[in-house]
C-alpha cells in the first residue's frame, strides 16, 4: 500500500501538529523513548523534514514539554475577578481536571523523569514555580496570615495535591466532587496553620500537668 502523503501544511501548523503528536505519544511512553521517526510517521512526513521544523532532537523534546506545560498552567490560571472563596475552587478545579483527563501524560512527563531530564527540566521547574506562586495568591485572596514558611508550605500542598490526584479513585460515584473538596479542605488547613509555631511556643511553656492525685 503506498504510504499516504501528508497534507500541506504552513508551517506554524505543521510544528505545532508535531508537538501535538509528540504530547499525545506521551500517555504511551516516556521522554526518552519518544521517537522522532515514529512521530514523523505519525504525521506522514520524513524524519529529516520534521527537523526543518525543530533545530535538533532536543528541540522537539523541549517544544512538546513547553506545550504540555504551557497548557496546564493556563488550565490552572482563575479568573482574577472572581472572590477569594470561587478563585481558590478554580484553581484547585483546573488542576483536577487537567491532570485526570491527562494522567499518562502527566506522570510521564510533569511528574515523571521529565521533571529531572536535562531537555526540559527547567521548563518543568518554571511551570511547578507558577503554579506554588497561585497556592501563594490563593493564601493571600483568603486573607490568611503571611508567613515566611509560605513558599514551602505552597510547595508541600502541591505535592500533596499532585498525589492525590494522580493516585485517587476516578470512577466511584462523586469521585471528582470529592477529591475537589478534599484538596481543597488541605489547602485552607496547611496553608491557614502557618502562623502556629508561636501556639506551639506557648504551649511548650506552659507548666507541665502533674500527675500526682
Amino acid at each position: 500500500m503506498p504510504e499516504k502523503r501528508a497534507a500541506r501544511l504552513r508551517p506554524d501548523e505543521r510544528r505545532a501538529q508535531l508537538v501535538a503528536i509528540g504530547v499525545d505519544m506521551l500517555a504511551e511512553c516516556s521522554l526518552d523513548e519518544l521517537s522522532t521517526d515514529a512521530v514523523a510517521r505519525r504525521a506522514g512526513i520524513s524524519r529529516g523534514l520534521l527537523f526543518h521544523y525543530f533545530d535538533s532532537k532536543r528541540d522537539f523534546y523541549r517544544s512538546v514539554v513547553r506545550q504540555e506545560c504551557d497548557d496546564f498552567a493556563a488550565a490552572t490560571d482563575p479568573d482574577p475577578s472572581l472572590d477569594p472563596v470561587a478563585w481558590m475552587r478554580a484553581f484547585i478545579a483546573g488542576f483536577v481536571a487537567y491532570v485526570t483527563g491527562r494522567r499518562k501524560i502527566y506522570r510521564a512527563l510533569v511528574r515523571g523523569a521529565a521533571g529531572s531530564h536535562p531537555a526540559a527540566g527547567d521548563i518543568v521547574e518554571a511551570t511547578r514555580a507558577t503554579l506554588a506562586r497561585r497556592v501563594v495568591e490563593g493564601q493571600r485572596r483568603l486573607g490568611m496570615a503571611p508567613s515566611p514558611r509560605l513558599t514551602l508550605a505552597a510547595r508541600a500542598w502541591l505535592a500533596f495535591a499532585e498525589e492525590a490526584v494522580t493516585g485517587w479513585p476516578p470512577d466511584e460515584p462523586d469521585a471528582l466532587d470529592e477529591l475537589r473538596a478534599f484538596l481543597e479542605t488541605a489547602f485552607v488547613r496547611l496553608l491557614g496553620d502557618l502562623d502556629r509555631p508561636a501556639a506551639l511556643a506557648e504551649q511548650r511553656g506552659a507548666p507541665a500537668h502533674s500527675s500526682a492525685n
